[in-house]
Parts: structure tokens; C-alpha cells; sequence
């Protein structure tokens, strides 16, 4: 059996780097001390980068580098300078989240390969063409998906000739990545900008079912799933990691070589992975792969569960049965480190000595050689060296040319000048071409690009409108009720209608809703998954209404190329002015909510592409997480063992948790919507209304009751009412909101990212 499979391996440091290249990695990613989702990892230096890439060449392994998080508007100038440096590297590809630099890679430095992080969300087949018009060349797919919906997706990414990552082994994030704002809202420490505090594996007050850490889910392993993936047409299988170290890398990456190469030869699996429960583990499971959602995922310790095991495999009861138990795994993982020591110790990613040799006689050319590495590479001038007192080639001019040549790449150990006669030159311009030239020869024949600097954007004014005051902004309202229907008879506001995130089969309700309702504006949701992207698929292809909000890629995609106009929902996390232009220019938008995980500032930063609008939720539910996987089995219990699509449809539960400092969080469950978790506060901002009116287009409010919990909604037309009154200028009804809206925050406005 011949595979195309790439095992790519996590790289947090340059010894667990170095663990899994001599493990047999396909590939590694790592990150930078910037730009990265995994600020709590050891990460690595630039000059380290450059080393650790031609080590792995050395091993025909490719390095990717991960810029995985959402960028702000005054980074832009120093990712521009990161970038210009890693075009001029032999980098194999640079993992993204932010569409904004999605469209700044595409435009100003396409030689860079990109791949889109699962922080992209991406769960169905409208995603693939996206992302593949953004410039990707390959998607890694959320962790959430089965078999069925993985073959799907990579059916889609051929035809679009784009490969498949999957996440085989390592850690499970409970929520959708990339829509996990836990800790952002709670502590300001964003899972989008790599600073996740991990809500999800602190200890609560013990629920009623009786479990102190009920969001804790088990680590995820497809070790014995590997045939399956490969039938699906998966290009890499990823191992999460990168806060782990060396020797847990070199085991895991080791362990899949193993079955991976013993499955290719014999087309069976010959590996039992019992080294997999030797190191850091939390138990496993493959059950979001499986389609199988069970209580089983979950474990009440977030902590190694690597010595529990081995117990169990014992039957170790007594004292000192565990005892010894316990110091036998000690020393297996003591032999462990000490072995991948042992052989990584040789391995290394120092700088290359450089050298230059500079002769010449009069009426001679001028001869460079630069010796790196047992080679040496050989320019000479065109010109003679002639008589100069004035403007001689003297080793002070050398230096001050040459000494560029101490980069990341090598270390300019000496310039020897001895055999270069004194009081000669050649013209300077000629000189500084001898060193392009050999900068082109030490970079195996490549052109060294100039680094780029971004002009500054225009900043285009909002549109004209038919109001008395065009800076005025316009209220947004969104619904999910048909009952709210009545509340636009009482507005002038703009309705949005928040369609569910899944559909029975068939279902045509919402295409004769809309049908009947057109002045009602279809409102997206974040994730739509298989059957449940093609319903809503279909709403938008029956209606085709004339302006839609969406959170989903996979769906602006498909109003895009409907000729249907969109506006991209909160949930896409826009935080920059690259990506307004990304979705104006690569999929005609006419206009996008700004994330509310930035701030005052942030926000003021951005540039509005011109006959573009922007907007903004002032009155909203927190959102904290979704999930594919129930929170009521965990918190309240429930009578089904496993999550079935009935309970999609028709679960609408509510409660509540508390953590040990006392913070109490709403579960909340709609019909046709995925589990949620709320913050207890609702976000209230009418500050921003004074502070950024000249921005903004619009306003949005959220009066769809998700996510209250036990608490009593405030009266929905009266809150519409007020919040009119107060764009309108009225600031009396500033208090009249408070009142109504007694439990609010308005930190995330403060904190930012």
C-alpha cells in the first residue's frame, strides 16, 4: 500500500522539535514569541526558526509556523516585517486564523504557503471554497466532526485542490475552537489571541450529578482510526502539543510513525498504543469521531492520568502495590527523557560560520569568496581594480558593507582582507552588486525580497443614508421568536431573524417564513454541520433575499456567489481593517460586525474600506462557549447515555454552574441550537454610541432571550423604544436601560485584546 500521509508533529521548544524530527515527523509546527495561539508554550526565537528549518530539511521534514490569532490594526506594520523575513526562508507553510492576514499574505507575499488553523472553525463544505479564495492551500478541520462529515468535507477539498489536516491525538477543547470567548470575557485572556486561561478544566462547585469538573473532557486519539482517515482522504494527521515537552512529542510522534508505517505495509495495525497512556494523558477517546457522543468523553480530573492507568492495568490495590507501580512508570518515563536526550543532543540548529576572502592586484578584478559549510562561492568584479586614494576598498568599508551577512542565517566569523592590495577600488555601485550577488548565491539562488511597508489605509466615510442625520447610526433588532415578528410594527430598527443551528430533515418552514416575512433580514449561525448546512443552504438558494448576516463562512460563500448581500456576523471575529478588505474585495460584502473582544482604542484604529458599513452589538447575551457535546450530563444529568439528533432538535434545558470563587454561568439550551454557556452578566455598552457615532452604520441589540437562564427578560418593545430614544440624542434614557438591564457588563469595551 503506497499513502500520502504526513504525520505532523507539535514543536513548543527547540528540544521537543528536535524530539519529533528524529521521532520520523513528516512535519512540524511551531510558533514564534509572537503571532501564536500558544503564548503559555516555550516557543522560539526567529534565529532559532531559521536553524530548526534546515535541521529538518536536513530530515525531509517541513517546519509551518503558526500566526494563529486574531490580529490587531497597529500589528499589521510589525507582521508586515515578520513576514518580509520569512519569505526570505526556506519556511514551508504558515498556519492562519485572521482573514485579514489571509489577505495581506495573498497580496503582498504569495511565495508563503498557508494553511487555515482550526481556529478557523471549519465544519462543512462551503468553507473549503472560502478559504481556498482567502489562499489557502490547506484547512485543518474542527475537532468535532465524525468520519461521514470529514469524508465529505475532503471530497469538496480535492475538488478544489486543497489537502486536509485532522487532529489524531492530544487535547480536546470542549468548545468549538475559535468560538471559546471563556476566559476572555471572565479574566480578558483570549483563546483568540492564544492567552487561554482553560475555564474548561478548572474545578466547580459539585453539580447535582455530582461532578467537580464537568467541563472537563478526555484527550482526543484516532490511533485505531487511522485506516478510516485515510479512506476519507485525509492529507496530515496532526498531533496536538505544544505546551508538552520532548519526551512526550518524541513517544506520541513515534508511536503513530510506527502504526502508520505498519499499516501502510501490511494493511493492518501492529500497534497496541500502550506507550500513548506512558506520558501526559487524560484518559482518551474518539468519540466526536465515532459520531458517538457519550458521557464517556468526560473525566472528573483534568490532571496526567497517565499513572491512574498503569494502576488499573495492575490491579494494583494495596499501598504498595501502587507504590511500586508508580516508581516503575517513574523510571520508564526517567529512561525516556534520558534516551530522547541522548539522541537529540547532536542535533543542531547553530548559525552557519561565514567567512569572506577578499584579493585583488591593480588591473586585476576584485575577487569575493564566501566559505560556509565546506563550500565556497565565488564572484569577481567586472571592472579593474584601479589607483584610489581618495575612495579605497579598505577593511573598514568592508565591514560596514559586509557585516549585513550576520543574520539569522549564518555567523560572519571573519573577513580577511590580506591578499587585497592597499589604496585600490572599483566603483561603489559595483561593489554593492558583488554583495547582492553572492546574498543570491548563499540563499541557494533565490532573490532576496525586500522587506515591505504597508502604506497607510484610507479611511473611507460612512455612506450617505436617507435619514435627517446621515452620521446618525441605524438600531439593529435580532429575534428568533416568530412571536417578536410583532415588535417590528413598533420599530423602524432592522430586523434580523436568527435561524437555528439545525433542521429537521426536509425542512422548508423557514423558506415560506421568509417568503411571508420579507422585511425580515436571515441571520446565520456560526456552525452548520452536514444536513444542517445544506437546510440552510437551501433558504438562502429559495429565498435569495436581498441582504443576509452570517457567521458562517460556508454560507457567505454561497450568498457571494448568488449575488446575495452579506454582511458578516460578530462571530467571525473581525478585529482589522485587512479584514473588511478581504471580504469587500474577495466576496463583494457590503459590510461586517467588529468583534466585541476589542476595545475602545482597537476599534478607533480600523479604516473603513470605502462603500463599506460597520456595526456593532451594544446589547447582547455573552457568549462563552458552544459545544457539540451536552453540559447536561456533567451539571444536572440526563436520562439519555448519548447525544442523539432528537436532542439537537428538541432539548431546551436550562441551568446553571458555579466555579469556586463564586461566579455562576447560565447552560442554556435552545431547541435546533448547541449547548451553550452564558456569562451571568449580559453585555450593555452605550458608551460606544458617544465615543465612536462616526464609525458605525449601526447598532445592534439582542432580544432573543438566549442565554438568560432563570432570569426574567426585560420588556422587549420597551428596550427597543429606549435604545431608539438614545440614538436619537436622548441620553436621559440611559438610566431607563439600566433599570431594565440590571445585570450588565462593559469590561471586554475596557480590556480589549
Amino acid at each position: 500500500m503506497s499513502s500520502n500521509i504526513e504525520l505532523l508533529a507539535p514543536g513548543g521548544d527547540v528540544d521537543a522539535i528536535k524530539a519529533a524530527i528524529i521521532a520520523g515527523a513528516d512535519a512540524v509546527y511551531c510558533g514564534l514569541d509572537t503571532f501564536n495561539a500558544r503564548n503559555r508554550a516555550s516557543n522560539i526565537s526567529f534565529d532559532e526558526l531559521v536553524g530548526i528549518i534546515r535541521l529538518a530539511h536536513q530530515y525531509q521534514c517541513k517546519i509551518f509556523l503558526t500566526l494563529n490569532i486574531v490580529i490587531l490594526e497597529r500589528e499589521f506594520k510589525s507582521l508586515a516585517k515578520l513576514l518580509s523575513k520569512l519569505v526570505n526562508t526556506t519556511l514551508d507553510g504558515v498556519i492562519v486564523q485572521d482573514i485579514g492576514m489571509f489577505n495581506l499574505i495573498k497580496k503582498h507575499f504569495p511565495s508563503l504557503d498557508i494553511h487555515a488553523s482550526t481556529q478557523m472553525t471549519t465544519h462543512n463544505v462551503g468553507q473549503i471554497p472560502f478559504l481556498k479564495k482567502l489562499g489557502a492551500s490547506r484547512v485543518n478541520l474542527s475537532r468535532e466532526l465524525n468520519l461521514r462529515e470529514i469524508t465529505e468535507i475532503t471530497k469538496v477539498a480535492k475538488e478544489n485542490d486543497t489537502l486536509v489536516e485532522v487532529f489524531v491525538h492530544g487535547s480536546l477543547c470542549v468548545a468549538f475552537s475559535g468560538l471559546c470567548y471563556s476566559t476572555s470575557a471572565s479574566v480578558g485572556n483570549s483563546g483568540n489571541r492564544g492567552r487561554c486561561s482553560q475555564a474548561c478544566r478548572e474545578e466547580y462547585e459539585i453539580t447535582p450529578s455530582g461532578n467537580s469538573f464537568p467541563l472537563n473532557i478526555k484527550d482526543n486519539s484516532a490511533f485505531f482510526d487511522l485506516p478510516e482517515l485515510i479512506d476519507a482522504g485525509v492529507h496530515s494527521f496532526k498531533v496536538e502539543g505544544r505546551i508538552k515537552g520532548a519526551n512526550y512529542v518524541h513517544t506520541v510522534i513515534d508511536s503513530f510513525r510506527k502504526q502508520i508505517d505498519g499499516f501502510v505495509n501490511t494493511g493492518e495495525l501492529t500497534q497496541d498504543g500502550e506507550r500513548l497512556y506512558q506520558v501526559f494523558n487524560r484518559d482518551f477517546s474518539n468519540a466526536f469521531l465515532r459520531g458517538d457522543l457519550n458521557q464517556s468523553m468526560f473525566i472528573d480530573n483534568p490532571r496526567d492520568n497517565s499513572t491512574k492507568h498503569a494502576v488499573d492495568k495492575n490491579n494494583a490495590i494495596s499501598v504498595v502495590q501502587i507504590h511500586e507501580v508508580e516508581q516503575e512508570l517513574h523510571q520508564q518515563n526517567k529512561q525516556i527523557k534520558a534516551t530522547v536526550f541522548d539522541k537529540i543532543k547532536c542535533l543542531s540548529i547553530d548559525k552557519l560560520p561565514l567567512s569572506f576572502d577578499f584579493s585583488g592586484l591593480l588591473n586585476q578584478p576584485l575577487l569575493i569568496t564566501a566559505n560556509v559549510d565546506d563550500k565556497a562561492f565565488r564572484v569577481q568584479s567586472t571592472s579593474l581594480l584601479a589607483i584610489s586614494d581618495k575612495y579605497s576598498i579598505d577593511s573598514s568599508v568592508i565591514d560596514k558593507r559586509f557585516k549585513s551577512f550576520n543574520n539569522s542565517h549564518y555567523n560572519l566569523t571573519k573577513i580577511n582582507t590580506d591578499n587585497l592590495a592597499e589604496g585600490l577600488s572599483i566603483p561603489f555601485k559595483e561593489l554593492t552588486e558583488l554583495k547582492k550577488r553572492l546574498a543570491l548565491l548563499l540563499n541557494d539562488n533565490k532573490a532576496v525580497l525586500p522587506e515591505v511597508i504597508l502604506s497607510p489605509l484610507e479611511r473611507h466615510p460612512k455612506q450617505p443614508c436617507n435619514s435627517v442625520d446621515n452620521n446618525k447610526a441605524k438600531l439593529s433588532i435580532l429575534i428568533s421568536d416568530e412571536a417578536d415578528i410583532a415588535l417590528a410594527d413598533l420599530t423602524n430598527a432592522d430586523v434580523y431573524f436568527k435561524l437555528p443551528d439545525a433542521y429537521k430533515r426536509g425542512c422548508i418552514k423557514y423558506v415560506n417564513f421568509f417568503n411571508a416575512n420579507p422585511r425580515l433580514i436571515p441571520w446565520f449561525q456560526s456552525v452548520l454541520i452536514g444536513k444542517d448546512y445544506d437546510a440552510a443552504l437551501h433558504i438562502l438558494q429559495q429565498v435569495k433575499p436581498k441582504l443576509i448576516v452570517t457567521n458562517n463562512t460556508g454560507i457567505a460563500y454561497e450568498a457571494y456567489r448568488l449575488g446575495v448581500k452579506w454582511i458578516a456576523g460578530p462571530f467571525l471575529n473581525t478585529t482589522n481593517s485587512y479584514a473588511l478588505m478581504a471580504f469587500k474585495e474577495e466576496f463583494d460584502c457590503s459590510g461586517a460586525f467588529i468583534s466585541n473582544e476589542i476595545n475602545k482604542q482597537q476599534i478607533r484604529n480600523i479604516a473603513r474600506p470605502e462603500n463599506f458599513k460597520l456595526f456593532y452589538s451594544i446589547y447582547h447575551p455573552i457568549l462563552l462557549m458552544t459545544s457539540r457535546q451536552c453540559f447536561f450530563q456533567q451539571s444536572v444529568g440526563c436520562e439519555k447515555p448519548r447525544i442523539d439528533n432528537g436532542c439537537m432538535l428538541s432539548c431546551d434545558k436550562s441551568t446553571t454552574i458555579t466555579n469556586l470563587k463564586g461566579d455562576n454561568f447560565a447552560i442554556d439550551k435552545q431547541k435546533a441550537g448547541y449547548p451553550s454557556i452564558y456569562n451571568q452578566d449580559q453585555f450593555l455598552n452605550m458608551e460606544i454610541i458617544n465615543d465612536l457615532s462616526d464609525l458605525f452604520d449601526g447598532f445592534m441589540i439582542d432580544l432573543t432571550n438566549i442565554g438568560a437562564g432563570d432570569k426574567t427578560s426585560p420588556d422587549k418593545a420597551k428596550l427597543t423604544a429606549q435604545f431608539e430614544q438614545l440614538l436619537n440624542g436622548q441620553d436621559e434614557t440611559i438610566a431607563t436601560i439600566n433599570n431594565l438591564v440590571p445585570q450588565a457588563t462593559i469590561s471586554q469595551y475596557y480590556t480589549g485584546l
